[in-house]
């Protein structure tokens, strides 16, 4: 059987996905990256490579802020970004899909189709309030585990009115009303609430939101998000079973269809020598001209194996990453 794999390194975490020629999911995981990706890009093979061992993998993609990186690693077949893979997965998914409700660790973003197209998308700019990271900080505040976070906001019966429209104030509106007594339950529904009218003002930006409608990214796993997204909405919010994955899932839909478009051998460098080798990235500033580029390299076994930053091209000349076509060269919404 053969596979293809999707690989999601984002700033908060690390996503994997394994499908096979029917696009059935057969692996996954979703690691924290802790500030280290090339520790968690690392373990998820390692757990890859123990739950099934070497497997046949005909074409490898990646994505999010940290695929440039992942795609050296891994000897990637085709890097895209976060839009084309969640909206190649959503569009799988189910087909009809109308709006893509994307809320990641420290990013957000909405992605609108028409007839199966994606015909645009927006992205959190400044402010990071209602992502992973703000949530996971404000249930430590609050001593709550964030897995029961959305539970509490279930159990509200009159949710306190928190100012949204910025992170920091969100905060700081939170903290008042905390000092003034009121319930867990009532500040944590309020908080949702206002988290995703700050969604809908900075992310959605007044465009029409039109069902079917997935909600997909870590956040959607919180039920109170959930349910203040479908009172704000008045619409039915569809969660996808591997909504956690889904930028993992949707490149690898990319790869295999890169493998089927130029049917030749993909670069995947192995499950087992990604888990063990060592990688080590480096920098220098050059100062050939007023530019002062910094150039990066990473080094894989004391090797180098790629080179890049300079705005002039003179140090791509000298890289040693010979295969360029896993760039990706095309729009953000070319699915």
């Amino acid at each position: 059987m053969r596979y293809y794999l999707g690989i999601d390194v984002g700033s908060v975490t690390t996503k994997l996905a394994l499908i096979d020629d029917e696009l059935n999911l057969h692996f996954s995981s979703y690691l924290r990256t802790e500030g280290g990706p090339i520790n968690a890009i690392q373990q998820s093979f390692r757990d890859l490579y123990n739950q099934m061992g070497e497997v046949k993998v005909a074409g490898v993609g990646t994505t999010g802020s940290g695929r440039r990186l992942a795609g050296i690693m891994v000897g990637a077949d085709v890097i895209k970004n976060e839009i084309t893979a969640h909206a190649m997965a959503a569009r799988h998914i189910e087909p009809r899909v109308r709006t893509v409700i994307d809320i990641g660790g420290q990013d957000s973003k909405i992605i609108f189709f028409r007839d199966g197209v994606p015909v645009g998308f927006n992205m959190n700019t400044v402010c990071a309030a209602g992502t992973g990271s703000f949530l996971d900080h404000q249930a430590v505040r609050l001593g709550i585990p964030i897995e029961e976070f959305g539970d509490y906001a279930l159990r509200s019966t009159s949710p306190i009115k928190i100012a949204g429209r910025c992170g920091v104030f969100a905060e700081s509106d939170l903290i008042h009303k905390q000092q003034m007594g009121y319930r867990k339950e009532d500040l944590i529904a309020g908080l949702c609430l206002a988290l995703v009218g700050n969604y809908l003002a900075n992310v959605a930006r007044g465009r029409r939101i039109e069902p079917v409608i997935l909600f997909q990214g870590g956040v959607a796993a919180n039920v109170g998000i959930r349910a203040a997204f479908k009172k704000r909405l008045g619409m039915k919010i569809i969660v996808p079973e591997y909504f956690k994955v889904m930028g993992a899932f949707g490149s690898a839909i990319l790869a295999k269809r890169n493998a089927e478009r130029y049917r030749r051998a993909s670069n995947f460098r192995g499950a087992s020598q990604i888990a063990e080798f060592t990688c080590s990235p480096r920098t220098f500033s050059c100062s050939d001209c007023p530019n002062n580029c910094e150039v990066n390299e990473v080094y894989i076994s004391g090797e180098l194996v790629s080179r890049w930053g300079s705005r002039c091209g003179k140090w791509y000349n000298l890289s040693v990453s010979s295969d360029d076509r896993a760039e990706e060269r095309e729009s953000p919404l070319s699915v």
